[in-house]
């Protein structure tokens, strides 16, 4: 729209496009809640109170809220590309993600990325993207691409890419490491995302030194609150398997929250689905005692001002028309959501659009070298080391247990709860495979797999037998990637996920079905974990504390270093 013609409709010379009549707005400028009318024309809000209009709705007293925002998401975690992704979220009221496609550039590099920002098109989504700091996110892993700085540096000359994605790896900003910073210093005008779990004292003040904004690792109050300090915007994660909300919601308080915004990080079509992705997230926030307002404007106003996104975040004259309708105040559930003014979903469904030319094409990304695929252990010590999972959590304990064995061999003990991880390098077939023991999964038999491990992505599986642990991991390189549970020679249930290992080819509806099955199978295996697939996925990620592994081997996240199985 031109912005003569724009001046002229906002004076109310010319008719607006679409008037909302009778809204309740959410006002997240002043924390007020005011009665007007909202005046539309093309994508834009073109004025509040009384105008003319070629169409009216009228909301009858309706809430309306500004498009809900994602500070960080993952969109792979979904296992599902962009398109099918929107169709999770919009009805719910989000109209706007930032997302570190970092999982598929593991895999593929600026290949994945290019592919994520072209799926993305003409969706009735605004995705923007981070470019991927760290692929790989350490040295202590293999991946099937490395990007440096001059890699992403043509990155900064796409439209909706904004900056430069969580920089995970915090001890390489901290002390120095040159590839690291030459990252920083590419970027140095954008928006810079941060990652430093647990990083304290004069280490974060360095890390906050090098331009690094942003975190969305914080588990407690009192890192949230030193980090605030320090001049961090913190993003409080909602995920799958890190349940950070209702821990750090007692840190906000009026003088804060203007720093603090919402992200679901990596969020499984179930609870998408199910529960939903920010507007869930504002829900519970209300319910644990934040004001409505308040909530709203940290997935809204607050995202949008860090990541410079000034178009949109508010219902304000010139702004872009991303609206969330609701009749509940204490519990808003999107009835109708607008996106650059056009009504986009209702009542939980979106309408059908369309998506001109065509689905990019990938290559296989699971590359096996079979020869060395075994999952045998020989004793060398009466103690060995045991990544100590924790429920809803991403860090993990890093304990030392009696080595559990017969015959010379590492077993799994049932008993204690100690069953055998192995991580299998899938991108070059280079043999290399990680073995190791891992504490909390709960399997009294079976085991499951994937190819889903986060950030490298190769075969990570975990069981109580061999046998069991190779049936599943055959029946995921079958399928071009994806996730198994078996049980001896049977294969219980299975989700292909041939696109990059990463992503189904089919509707989210059918991946929820098939991830439904598969958890229901690792249940009757004996898990108690809310979803162990997604659990499983986070301990081969070696910059999350404290004990990890990957194809190298165990790292000791906090020494960073490589450590061995077995402790003299």
């Amino acid at each position: 729209m031109e912005l003569a013609q724009s001046v002229r409709i906002a004076r109310g010379d010319e008719p607006a496009d679409l008037l909302l009549k009778n809204a309740r707005v959410i006002n997240v400028f002043t924390g007020e809640i005011i009665e007007t009318d909202i005046a539309i024309a093309h994508s834009r809000i073109i004025g509040l109170g009384a105008y003319e209009a070629k169409e009216e709705i009228d909301l009858e007293r309706r809430y309306v809220a500004p498009g809900l925002i994602d500070s960080h998401v993952h969109i792979e975690s979904a296992m599902v590309p962009p398109p099918e992704f929107a169709r999770a979220v919009v009805p719910r009221g989000i109209t706007t993600v930032v997302t570190d496609p970092h999982e598929i550039a593991n895999v593929l590099g600026l290949e994945g990325i290019r592919y994520m920002l072209e799926m993305a098109k003409y969706n009735p989504l605004s995705v923007y993207v981070n470019a991927p700091s760290c692929v790989p996110s350490t040295h202590m892993e293999t991946t099937g691409a490395s990007l440096e700085w001059y890699d992403l540096e043509p990155l900064q000359r796409e439209e909706y890419v904004l900056g430069l994605a969580e920089v995970m790896n915090f001890p390489g900003v901290v002390y120095g490491a040159e590839e690291v910073l030459n990252k920083l210093r590419s970027f140095k005008k954008r928006v810079k995302d941060g990652h430093c779990p647990g990083l304290v004292g004069k280490e974060l003040n360095a890390y906050i030194a090098a331009g690094i904004g942003s975190d969305h690792e914080c588990t407690t109050v009192d890192e949230a609150l030193e980090k605030l300090r320090l001049g961090m915007y913190i993003f409080i994660r909602e995920a799958t398997n890190a349940h950070n909300l209702k821990a750090l919601l007692p840190m906000v308080t009026p003088e804060n929250s203007r720093r603090i915004c919402f992200c679901t990080d990596d969020r499984q079509p179930a609870d998408l689905l199910e529960q939903g992705s920010i507007d869930y997230m504002v829900r519970v926030a209300i319910a644990e005692g934040i004001p409505p307002v308040t909530a709203f404007r940290m997935a809204t106003l607050n995202p949008s001002e860090y990541f410079h996104l000034h178009d949109r975040g508010a219902i304000a004259p010139g702004r872009r028309a991303d609206l969330m309708v609701f009749s509940d105040l204490q519990a808003p559930l999107a009835e109708m959501v607008f996106r650059g003014g056009k009504l986009v979903a209702r009542d939980g469904e979106m309408f059908p659009w369309d998506r001109p030319g065509r689905a990019s094409v990938l290559r296989s990304s699971v590359n096996v070298d079979w020869t060395h695929v075994n999952f045998n252990i020989d004793v060398q010590g009466e103690r060995a080391r045991v990544i100590g999972a924790i429920p809803d959590q991403l860090i993990t304990h890093h304990l030392i247990e009696e080595t559990p064995r017969r015959d010379g061999k590492v077993v799994a003990d049932t008993e204690r709860d100690i069953l055998k991880i192995a991580v299998i390098e899938r991108h070059l077939a280079t043999g290399r495979i990680g073995k190791g023991l891992i504490h909390g999964f709960g399997l009294k038999r079976g085991a499951i797999a994937s190819t889903v491990a986060h950030d490298h992505h190769n075969i990570v599986v975990i069981g109580v037998d061999d046998q069991s642990m190779l049936t599943a991991v055959r029946a995921i390189v079958e399928t071009r990637g994806g996730m198994a549970a078996a049980d001896g020679d049977t294969l219980l249930a299975r989700l292909p996920l041939p696109i990059a290992g990463l992503m189904s080819d089919q509707p989210i509806e059918t991946v929820r079905r098939q991830m439904d099955d598969l958890l229901r199978a690792a249940h009757q295996l004996g898990s108690t974990l809310h979803d162990p697939f997604m659990a499983m996925s986070f301990q081969a990620l070696p910059v999350i504390p404290a004990l990890k592994l990957t194809d190298h081997g165990l790292v000791d996240v906090e020494k960073f270093e490589l450590v061995p199985l077995f402790v003299k």
